[in-house]
């Protein structure tokens, strides 16, 4: 057995769950996967431009709600040259029937993240792969059935957390795995980008404008986000800053997070905000709930520290925040530094971290670096898109795993119940104890896309 197979076979034994047998996913296997979309919106979108580019996907359907979401789609298709897919509309419920679909392997799930647990749920029932963006749910007890279903049907749920791919992300696990930064003892990441002008806008463009509406009255995310900073107070999207440091640390792969606090500040940036544009309007009279900034700490098994910070509602550059520390040296994203102790060039002044990450580029990126190019978020779109359908083309365990996707995702429902209750919490063990005997093979080599 070489290494990739090895690899390969590995990954799927310690996912704790049995790959459906060979034939039992495709119809025909003449080599390329069959996608239905639910939800064709802005993300959405992403999604279709990714899978029109490869020659070994098929759009065959796609459901939203919205018909303005379905024409851009449509038109989309039309002229890329591809075929027209079969649409889903009218209902909440409309995606149930394309899931009936057996000509369907996999489903991209790119709706409102009130939407996300029972669109899963039910595709995992009918047989299909998913590719969820996040959240995976809003309780703690839907992440559970997440889990649950994905063991008990044997289909991969894969969240498509885009910035485990990001090139310095994996520059630095690359650093990690050599050892550079010898052994880790504390990192940090996060969601730290102002949303502003994506939770509320004018209704007639989606971004970037100087409108202060959201719900019926906005556009694309406005329509739905607004309302969880309205309603919840908590880390409301941990997965940036999450998803990355497990990698790093082994969560679920001889480590795991035990223990989660969270704290937030004040209320103040929205209602500014609004006021600002557009003094005495309505909404700048809503009690948002969500504090403007919301810091988490998570206590690991193995005696590291992480700390996420949740930062959107504030005038402030684009950083998630990234700190990765150990007993040799440290990255940090914020000034973009890294330090080696005794092999930096001066004794406790920081290097370039691009110097650094072209020495270390992680062997993934340099081998589909072309392919990467021109995709959404500085090409790491096209890596979680291209491990997702390898995944299925493949039929074999996803990289980024059920266990590990629920685990970056409930740290949102924690947040908010230890805000409230204003008290640490037991992190919950998704794997049930398998987490001691499992292998971090992310991004190993191919195999482990």
């Amino acid at each position: 057995m070489d290494r990739r197979t090895f690899v390969k076979s590995s990954a799927i034994a310690a996912a704790g769950f049995t790959i459906l047998p060979a034939g039992s996913l495709f119809a025909k296997d003449n080599g390329k996967v069959r996608l239905g979309y639910i939800g064709v919106g802005a993300r959405g979108m992403s999604h279709i431009s990714e899978g029109a580019l490869r020659d070994d996907v098929e759009i065959v359907a796609i459901c939203d709600i919205q018909e303005h979401s379905l024409s851009i789609c449509r038109d989309f298709l039309a002229k890329k040259g591809r075929p027209a897919a079969k649409e889903y509309t009218g209902g909440l419920d409309a995606y149930k029937k394309l899931l009936e679909r057996k000509d369907i392997d996999a489903v991209i799930i790119a709706t409102p993240w009130q939407f996300h647990y029972q669109q899963s749920i039910d595709a995992m029932k009918a047989g299909k792969y998913v590719g969820c963006e996040v959240i995976a749910g809003l309780t703690v007890d839907e992440h559970w059935d997440i889990v649950k279903t994905s063991e008990k049907t044997g289909i991969p749920y894969m969240t498509l957390e885009n910035v485990c791919y990001r090139r310095d992300v994996m520059a630095a696990l690359n650093m990690v795995r050599q050892g550079l930064f010898g052994e880790l003892v504390h990192l940090e990441g996060g969601y730290q980008h102002n949303l502003r002008d994506v939770l509320f806008n004018d209704g007639k463009g989606r971004y970037g404008g100087k409108g202060v509406e959201y719900g019926a009255k906005a556009l694309s995310e406005a329509q739905w986000r607004t309302q969880f900073n309205i309603d919840r107070d908590g880390d409301l999207y941990p997965t940036h800053g999450a998803g990355p440091v497990m990698h790093y640390i082994d969560i679920n792969s001889g480590n795991r997070f035990t223990s989660l606090v969270s704290f937030s500040s004040k209320a103040r940036g929205l209602a500014a905000y609004v006021e600002e544009l557009s003094p005495g309007h309505p909404n700048a009279k809503i009690n948002y709930k969500n504090g403007d900034v919301t810091t988490t700490m998570i206590n690991c098994a193995n005696g590291e520290t992480v700390l996420l910070s949740h930062d959107t509602h504030l005038p402030r550059p684009y950083s998630l925040g990234f700190r990765v520390q150990g007993t040799k040296g440290i990255w940090m994203d914020v000034n973009r530094s890294i330090y080696i102790d005794h092999k930096s060039k001066e004794d406790d002044s920081w290097d370039p971290a691009k110097e650094w990450f072209e020495k270390y580029d992680h062997p993934l990126w340099k081998k589909h670096d072309a392919e990467a190019a021109g995709a959404g978020h500085g090409g790491m779109d096209w890596f979680v898109f291209n491990a997702f359908i390898e995944s299925v083309k493949h039929k074999r365990q996803t990289p980024i795993d059920v266990y590990d996707s629920v685990t970056m995702s409930v740290i949102a429902p924690l947040s908010t119940q230890s805000v409230k209750e204003g008290k640490t919490l037991e992190f919950p063990d998704f794997t049930k104890g398998k987490w001691k005997d499992r292998k971090n093979t992310f991004a190993l080599d191919d195999s482990g896309f």
